[in-house]
């Protein structure tokens, strides 16, 4: 399980990431658009994903990492459930979400898995 002080903590430590409200969640931006958001109610979060990555990291844990099950699924968004993601896994989504939305010049230096 991965705390949501832990998701935050990964997703602030990208270059020029800004936490703001985003309805009734939490979302990670960065040039004002969002990679990532987080709903401490349910204790899941919402990335940005190519829609390769999202087929990878959904392959297999269905019950873990999956596609949002409407248009924007469609779109690359994808949820990630807290309660079972490991760290390890969850830092590696978050920088492939953090990559797929921030400029060329910010994630340069980012290795993408």
């Amino acid at each position: 399980m991965v705390s949501p002080e832990d998701f935050q903590k990964i997703a602030l430590g990208f270059p020029e990431v800004e936490e703001l409200p985003h309805f009734e969640k939490t979302s990670f931006r960065v040039k004002k658009k969002i990679f990532a958001t987080l709903d401490l109610t349910n204790l899941e979060a919402t990335v940005k994903l190519s829609f390769t990555e999202q087929d990878i990291f959904s392959l297999g844990r269905a019950e873990v990492i999956y596609p949002v099950p409407n248009k924007w699924g469609k779109q690359g968004w994808t949820r990630v459930i807290l309660k079972k993601v490991d760290k390890a896994l969850l830092q590696t989504v978050l920088i492939s979400a953090y990559c797929e939305v921030a400029p060329a010049r910010l994630s340069k230096g980012i290795t993408r898995p």
